[in-house]
């Protein structure tokens, strides 16, 4: 080991009046907000951007303890370092640090106490001007015994702000007006809170389909506020499907939305070729993830809608979620075709799929993104898997669609990110006349109203431009 990779402390004997010790650190954002978590101080000057703006300092500030815990740090690790006991500690904070500010924070022995090993330490920080930023006095037991300790590695800490794509998200909907969506069967506390908090949200003016007075005692139990939200009666969660998708038929909703009854009894009244919402396109779902770990929005497709899709439903349900990317604001999305390795091979349909879809796009029958394939998980997501096996191209690596070859396989892939990694979901079923929320009923508020912000985009993009005939 060098001598970097220990900490050593310098004992009350070996520490003259006079020493110092410094330590320089640079304020980070994610400084800010990781003291935050840790200390639960959310006070808006430090961690609220348009709050800050008006403040005294008219910026995001660092916690003033953030420079104390500095001052800590080296009393604790460096003079007298390991074995030093805090007794007291004054401070005076004389201006604020903000981000990319570099502080430098000395340490210095400033009197000593024989009989009891105390010492009393002058402690200052300073900014990149030399501006006194925080000045004390801090009074130490020192150790009397040497240590010489590995310094020990700590776990790396990534921060990760749930709510930021959430708000990204919503952003993108400012300014459009409410869509009119029918609600088919929101009969417990779930799906009705759900089509409620998204139009409490701004996002839809819901029209509650199924048995009134179900719908209203399902509020009254759970405290909801209908206000004055459009009830449509119906006697049982069938006919709630197919007056739903009659008023969207009919022009009175431009979104639908699933209530608390079984997705095949909604879908069945979607895809019925007399009286649904058919289009030229195959229907597809596509799962909209928001994964800490990945530097963008992840979009997974198809797991809910079409069980084993073949090579003609694939180019639709691909073509779906290119131009659901581009409602969101996507110019040329990167998608891979999914498989079990990235070559092709006979055997594996998969894999001759992925290079058909991917010709076709070369030939202009599917448009809008960057098609590759096929592309196994590792080498779709992970630059460093794809350089490993040799793959260049503009999505591996990068891919923000992933198209799955079956439904199986998608829906594992989808829960296994939302479970194992931490991922948020979101939900759209596409191809319809209207766009579909097909929730879950382990969706969460924040994913019910995502999915309704999803479909609010997807609705106006599509009266912008020509919808599938």
């Amino acid at each position: 080991m060098t001598e970097t990779q220990f900490i050593e402390n310098r004992t009350f004997d070996e520490i003259k009046v006079g020493d110092t010790a410094l330590l320089v650190r640079t304020l980070r954002a994610e400084d800010i907000q990781l003291f935050a978590v840790m200390s639960g101080d959310v006070n808006p000057a430090h961690v609220d951007p348009d709050y800050a703006k008006s403040s005294l300092f008219r910026e995001v500030i660092a916690h003033g303890m953030w420079g104390g815990a500095l001052i800590s740090t080296v009393l604790g690790t460096q003079f007298p370092g390991p074995g030093t006991i805090y007794v007291d500690q004054s401070l005076h904070f004389s201006r604020p640090v903000g981000i990319g500010d570099t502080i430098t924070i000395r340490v210095t022995a400033a009197r000593k106490f024989e009989h009891n090993r105390h010492i009393v330490m002058d402690c200052l920080c300073t900014n990149q001007d030399g501006l006194e930023v925080i000045s004390g006095q801090a009074e130490v037991l020192a150790p009397r015994e040497k240590i010489k300790r590995p310094r020990i590695t700590l776990p790396e800490v990534q921060l990760h702000d749930r709510n930021a794509r959430y708000k990204q998200l919503m952003a993108l909907t400012e300014g459009l007006p409410r869509l009119a969506c029918a609600v088919a069967h929101p009969c417990d506390e779930a799906s009705l809170k759900g089509a409620l908090g998204a139009r409490d949200a701004d996002l839809i003016r819901p029209l509650l389909v199924g048995p009134e007075a179900k719908i209203r005692a399902t509020a009254r139990t759970f405290g909801l506020d209908l206000n004055d939200t459009q009830i449509v009666d119906a006697p049982h969660s069938h006919a709630a499907a197919a007056i739903a998708v009659e008023l969207v038929r009919r022009g009175e909703a431009q979104a639908l939305m699933k209530g608390s009854l079984h997705t095949d009894e909604l879908m069945g009244e979607v895809v019925s070729r007399a009286t649904g919402l058919r289009t030229a396109r195959r229907i597809s779902h596509v799962f909209l993830m928001d994964v800490p770990a990945y530097p963008h929005p992840l979009f997974i497709t198809d797991a809910a809608i079409n069980i084993d899709p073949t090579l003609e439903d694939k180019v639709d349900i691909v073509q779906n979620a290119i131009d659901l990317c581009h409602a969101l604001g996507m110019d040329r999305p990167k998608v891979a075709i999914l498989s079990a390795v990235e070559t092709v091979t006979p055997k594996l349909r998969s894999t001759l799929d992925a290079a058909a879809l991917c010709k076709m796009a070369d030939r202009g029958q599917i448009t809008g993104g960057e098609l590759d394939g096929p592309l196994a998980f590792d080498n779709a997501v992970s630059l460093m898997a794809a350089r490993t096996k040799g793959i260049k191209s503009l999505v591996a690596g990068n891919a923000e669609i992933l198209v799955v070859p079956d439904l199986e396989s998608g829906n594992m892939l989808a829960k296994q990110v939302e479970y194992f990694a931490d991922g948020q979901a979101a939900g759209i079923v596409l191809g319809a006349k209207v766009p579909i929320v097909l929730t879950s009923r382990a969706d969460s508020m924040h994913s019910r109203i995502a999915s309704c912000a999803v479909a609010v985009l997807v609705a106006h993009h599509q009266s912008r431009v020509k919808a599938p005939a």
